[in-house]
């Protein structure tokens, strides 16, 4: 009975750990399943790719950056004790009526204490260097989406990838299966004398390096199933099991709706950085400006001092005071006139950069339309172009089994064959490419 509890207590944990962390800690701890769509397979990437985590923690970073910088000019107090016994006291010597007296310093025991407190009241580099980190923590944020973009375009790639050699198999697994066919038609053929030795090594030869593609590119895609791995930052024993097909990734597929977008530059993640590194430029410029400025603070300290050459001291004498400190750059050698140049320099560097950012942009807009629609109309004309392939390789195959062409003739159909079969995936891959290319600059993620 008491093993029947313990039994029926393991598995309800189990099922609430399923449901807790959705059934994703059985493939961490290794081994498991996940059936992911592309979008699910892009919304766990991240929160579990690594480099969208290390993103996440500059943020976090940059955070405390902005607390450290406004916390170095909030008031600052301090406390200083000491305990001090003088074992030997030092002595000096005066003259008195004429005669010199020796006379000792101090007290055995002395302890001082003091409290000190102080602020600024006017820093403008300070103020200045609150904005610069606030500007870099929204610098580290854009780094952030810029990273997920890419990792969501890099899943998307990978999703892409393994579709596409699972249809490249699919399709050299119906020609594997073709070819051991009329393999084993030719040896009934040549048993009953109507073909000939060469036939039958031609169509063997076929079926051989037809395994051996089919080997290769199960290996390939091992290796894109691996690469979606570490793209979702799962353990290498996981399963993955794709629910969207070719065709509907083709189906998503609108060129006439992207070819009629036009490019929004500001919303571009690219420029939105660009333009956070020029504001970073003109605030550097004004923190070297800034600096040429007057400062002042304030301060105050409460001190009290015992002395005494027994303990317990019995004396105690206390002293305060406060004030203002101003402080006037006068003269500096150049250097600040030569920091001011420099940022000066920076800045222009930073505009130039931005304005050559959107000129790229727009080239890359005209590039990828044309891309786009030279990839479409690939797309169209091998896909038509692998219907004719196959009708004529299936007429040239009846053609051999009656015995009206060689078995060359019908190696080199099923070649043209495979080779309209392998022209049609690549262009559907470059369409989906092209498209995810544009998505991006267009900012449709």
């Amino acid at each position: 009975m008491k093993h029947s509890i313990v039994m029926k207590n393991n598995r309800l944990t189990a099922v609430l750990l399923f449901l807790l962390t959705g059934g994703a800690i059985f493939g961490q701890a290794g081994g498991g399943e996940m059936k992911l769509s592309l979008k699910e397979a892009q919304d766990y990437a991240l929160q579990n790719n690594k480099s969208v985590k290390t993103a996440q923690l500059t943020v976090e970073a940059s955070q405390s950056d902005i607390w450290s910088t406004i916390s170095s000019g909030l008031p600052q107090v301090s406390f200083n004790g000491t305990f001090q016994d003088n074992f030997k006291l030092g002595v000096f010597v005066i003259t008195f009526n004429g005669a010199p007296a020796v006379m000792k310093m101090g007290m055995t025991f002395n302890i001082p204490a003091s409290i000190q407190a102080g602020m600024p009241i006017f820093n403008a580099p300070y103020y200045i260097g609150i904005e610069t980190v606030r500007l870099a923590k929204k610098l580290s944020e854009s780094n952030l989406r810029s990273t997920e973009i890419d990792t969501r375009q890099s899943v998307a790639q990978a999703y892409y990838l393994i579709l596409i050699s699972e249809e490249s198999k699919r399709i050299l697994k119906e020609n594997l299966q073709a070819l051991q066919e009329t393999l084993k038609s030719t040896r009934a053929m040549f048993s009953s004398g109507l073909a000939e030795a060469t036939d039958v090594d031609q169509m063997s030869s076929n079926v051989t390096m037809t395994e051996n593609s089919f080997s290769n590119l199960q290996n390939n895609i091992e290796i894109n199933y691996n690469l979606l791995r570490f793209l979702l930052g799962v353990k290498s024993d996981m399963k993955l099991t794709l629910t969207e097909s070719l065709d509907d990734m083709m189906k998503g597929v609108d060129v006439k709706t992207l070819l009629s977008q036009n490019l929004n530059a500001s919303a571009n993640i690219q420029f939105d950085m660009m333009d956070k590194q020029e504001k970073l430029a003109a605030l550097n410029l004004r923190a070297q400006k800034a600096k040429t400025l007057p400062t002042l603070s304030g301060f105050y300290a409460n001190s009290v001092s015992g002395m005494s050459n027994t303990m317990p001291v019995k004396s105690w004498f206390t002293s305060s005071y406060g004030g203002f400190q101003l402080t006037v750059p006068i003269f500096a050698s150049g250097q600040k006139y030569t920091d001011i140049r420099k940022a000066k320099i920076n800045l222009d560097k930073a505009r130039l950069a931005k304005e050559m950012v959107t000129d790229q942009m727009e080239m890359q807009e005209k590039q990828l339309k044309f891309n786009l629609s030279n990839a479409n109309l690939q797309y169209m004309s091998q896909k038509s172009n692998v219907d004719v392939a196959k009708r004529v390789y299936g007429s040239m195959e009846n053609k051999y089994k009656q015995g009206v062409i060689s078995s060359l003739e019908l190696t080199q159909a099923n070649q043209l064959y495979l080779q309209a079969e392998n022209s049609y995936v690549s262009s559907m891959l470059n369409l989906l490419q092209t498209k995810l290319a544009l998505d991006k600059l267009l900012s449709n993620n």
